[in-house]
């Protein structure tokens, strides 16, 4: 599972790390062009991040 905490609710996966993060990719893409559309602002919040395999 990949996630953008910067946009609410933009999350993905794929069937291995690599496929998961070009599906992110092309979700927060998609996400961007949908703000743009409405007029809304792009979030420039930025996180840092640490992933738990358990």
């Amino acid at each position: 599972m990949a996630e953008c905490p910067s946009l609410s609710g933009c999350v993905s996966q794929g069937t291995s790390k690599e496929d998961a993060i070009v599906n992110i990719r092309e979700a927060i893409q998609g996400y961007i062009l949908a703000l743009q559309e409405d007029g809304l602002a792009v979030p420039l919040k930025s996180f840092q991040t640490m992933l738990v395999a358990i």
